[in-house]
């Protein structure tokens, strides 16, 4: 009746297992390692430098038409690993939200900002059954005439935090 070892909690997002475990948040972390691929990001000073692998699926694919770093705004960028159809609807969702923030307040929004919206996106995924959690961790960059440069990391249970330097994907413990 189950699929493997959740016990018939992996069936619905809200459910949580007798050991306190959200088995299809995991499985949406899962999911990032699946991808392949490893990111890496830095902050320093006065810059944000990111770095990630690109791995073609299909040889018949335009090579320039692959891509895990989203432009949002003039100002603000977004590195997806995960999944790439979930990152592709993520950077949509976060383009809106942040043209929407610039018509109501007039004036850009700040690194900190988009990464905590993204991050309340991502945990309200966690709590209906009928949605599930996003496979991919999003890197959130840019540089604030506030704050200087920023770089944050958010993952699918809706975590979000401000790191000198991260890494997400396959190999991300190596990256730390």
């Amino acid at each position: 009746m189950s699929r493997g070892s959740g016990g018939g909690y992996d069936r619905h997002i809200t459910i949580f297992s007798p050991e306190g475990r959200l088995f299809q948040v995991e499985y949406a972390f899962k999911a990032v390692k699946a991808a392949g691929i490893t990111s890496i990001g830095v902050r320093g000073n006065d810059s944000v430098c990111v770095v990630t692998q690109k791995k073609v699926p299909d040889k018949l694919l335009d090579q320039t038409s692959v891509t895990h770093l989203f432009p949002i705004t003039k100002y603000l960028g977004l590195l997806a690993t995960g999944m790439t159809a979930d990152a592709r609807t993520l950077v949509q969702q976060a383009r809106n939200e942040a043209a929407e923030f610039r018509h109501k307040f007039g004036y850009e929004m700040l690194v900190d900002v988009l990464a905590k919206w993204i991050a309340d996106k991502s945990q309200v995924y966690t709590q209906h059954a009928y949605m599930r959690p996003l496979g991919v961790v999003a890197m959130v960059l840019g540089i604030d005439d506030e704050n200087g440069p920023q770089l944050y990391k958010c993952d699918p249970a809706g975590h979000y935090f401000g790191h000198k330097a991260t890494s997400a994907g396959s190999k991300d413990q190596e990256g730390n």
